[in-house]
């Protein structure tokens, strides 16, 4: 595993306007390589080239409520955070603030980016005011729930991501503080 990089070896910043085609790549590899395990179909396809495009990240990085924090290396975007302000959690408790995504690329996991991209969140959502941010997660996706849970996240109850008649089902996780 890769040693883990510093706070200050991380370059974080906001996203500007010209990276929306490195958010959709990057998005595009780890949502594919995350969900799509059993191969293909055109309706993930679909969703993937109607959702996951440079339109529609231009499009949110001009939205108000949308903030995004990319971690950027020498060659270009390994991660981002997007938090969206004003959408409430499904079901259960939590602030008007998701954490709608959290992306790293595979190759650069273990380094602290992760963790990194969502302190970074997790201040701007403290700067809104917004003291209990909520996210979503596959509930298959193991792996993330403990990131998650290490870093003071609780399982507050359960939604279902749809992508046409498929409903799969994710779990709500807001943060309480603390962690690992």
């Amino acid at each position: 595993m890769a040693a883990e990089r510093s706070p200050s070896q991380i370059g974080l910043r906001p996203a500007r306007l010209d990276d929306a085609s490195s958010l959709a790549a990057l998005a595009i590899e780890v949502w594919v390589g995350t969900y799509l395990r059993l191969g293909v179909n055109a309706q993930f396809a679909d969703y993937v080239f109607g959702e996951l495009t440079p339109t529609r990240f231009r499009e949110l990085l001009q939205m108000p409520s949308e903030t995004f924090i990319v971690s950027q290396n020498l060659e270009g975007i390994d991660g981002f955070i997007r938090i969206s302000d004003g959408p409430r959690p499904p079901n259960g408790p939590g602030s008007a603030v998701e954490i709608a995504t959290l992306y790293v690329q595979p190759r650069h996991h273990g380094r602290g980016l992760g963790k990194a991209l969502l302190q970074a969140g997790l201040h701007h959502c403290a700067e809104l005011g917004r003291d209990a941010p909520w996210l979503t997660t596959n509930a298959q996706n193991s792996a993330a729930i403990a990131f998650y849970q290490d870093q003071g996240f609780v399982v507050t109850g359960q939604t279902h991501f749809r992508i046409g008649a498929e409903a799969y089902l994710n779990e709500v996780l807001t943060y309480w503080g603390g962690g690992r």
